[in-house]
């Protein structure tokens, strides 16, 4: 089935005993056991609901993996995963990861004896010179958040491989839509599926897919016992806008080549990060791992330009946190999505104050331009 179908068909497909084309909502939590020691397949809703159930194959399928976990959040699921890894592991991240993962990686596991090694994963040479015998995992994201940074896949996936590492890709921007990680070799694929998955904005979640029956058992054993799982209702909104993934992801990297090329025509914009320019670091891999080029851009405002004034002279544009949703949305990644990182590490990433995100929403592009073009004109100098 193509991937278009599976969207639309994957996992359960509607309801059997009903006819019903969508999966119903099991608002409950606990299930009627028929008789002492047999139960249907269901006994509590953290350990199992027939709607997350549904999402959790969906994901699955479109990964194409061995088994999906839904969680309340996606770092809930990134919570999860990283609860895999034992007190003395180590695991090496890229250098301009989302700063909720950095935080909960440094803040948080790095209290239970689990540490971390920053690299910048779009270059194989220092991720394999960087392997010790404490790494036990690579984790990278690609395209990286804010910055678009390109690591190779299968690369990374080789590396880990010979030194009998898990690779984990955090798959947000690119959702299975474009970019199948689990096909290239990664083990651990996770979403924050709040984001496009979701693709309207209304729903908090996480998603994580693996490979193995072994990492499937084992983050079964995280999900329960833990217990940050994805409600019924929640689950049903997601499966929902994953639906619509295919028609939303293509408007998005129309919209996004549009509005790219249009900011880079500015005199007021110093840098553009935009995987879909040819110029961009790591392009060509990014046009045979991933078959297209996202919906975010990140830009630079050159120097004596009001970034701030910029962010609050935006109309149709919304100024706040998140991505991937049908609107347009910008962030200030040092302030907002990045402040956890430490200063000096934002600054020699290049995360600097004048850094703009910019996710691009379906709207006509010409209101979009407008709108940006409208607020440059408000900061000229």
């Amino acid at each position: 089935m193509k991937v278009e179908s599976l969207l639309i068909h994957g996992g359960v497909d509607g309801d059997k005993s009903t006819g019903a084309v969508n999966v119903p909502i099991y608002q409950t939590s606990t299930y009627k056991q028929p008789k002492f020691g047999v139960n249907t397949g269901y006994e509590y809703s953290r350990t199992g609901n027939p709607t997350r159930e549904a999402l959790e194959k969906l994901i699955s399928d479109l990964e194409g993996g061995y088994a999906g976990f839904a969680f309340g959040s996606g770092m809930a699921a990134t919570t999860a995963v990283l609860s895999l890894f034992n007190s003395g592991d180590k695991i090496l991240i890229p250098n301009n990861l989302y700063g909720g993962t950095f935080r909960v990686i440094d803040k948080v596991f790095k209290n239970f004896g689990i540490s971390y090694g920053i690299v910048d994963t779009s270059k194989l040479d220092e991720v394999r010179s960087a392997v010790d015998d404490n790494v036990k995992a690579i984790f990278i994201e690609t395209p990286t958040n804010p910055l678009m940074d390109i690591t190779d896949i299968e690369g990374v996936a080789k590396i880990a491989k010979e030194n009998n590492l898990y690779t984990i890709v955090d798959n947000t921007f690119m959702t299975p839509y474009l970019q199948k990680p689990i096909s290239l070799g990664a083990d651990i694929v996770i979403h924050s599926a709040t984001k496009y998955l979701g693709g309207h904005s209304d729903v908090v979640s996480g998603l994580v897919v693996v490979n193995s029956e072994q990492l499937a058992e084992r983050l079964h054993f995280i999900q329960n016992s833990t217990g940050g799982v994805l409600a019924p209702f929640d689950s049903f909104l997601l499966i929902r806008g994953i639906k619509t993934l295919a028609v939303r992801m293509d408007r998005h990297i129309l919209n996004a080549k549009i509005v790219a090329e249009f900011l880079s025509t500015r005199e007021e914009i110093e840098k553009i990060y935009y995987p879909g320019f040819v110029s961009h670091p790591g392009h060509g891999i990014q046009g045979t791992q991933a078959k297209g080029f996202g919906g975010m851009i990140s830009f630079v405002l050159k120097d004596g330009y009001d970034y701030k004034k910029f962010l609050e002279s935006l109309e149709l544009i919304t100024f706040g946190e998140s991505l991937g949703g049908v609107e347009s949305l910008v962030c200030h990644p040092a302030s907002m999505t990045h402040a956890a990182l430490p200063y000096e590490l934002r600054q020699k990433v290049g995360i600097v104050d004048n850094l703009i995100r910019l996710s691009v929403g379906i709207e006509s592009t010409d209101d979009i331009i407008e709108d940006i073009e409208n607020a440059l004109e408000k900061i000229k100098r």
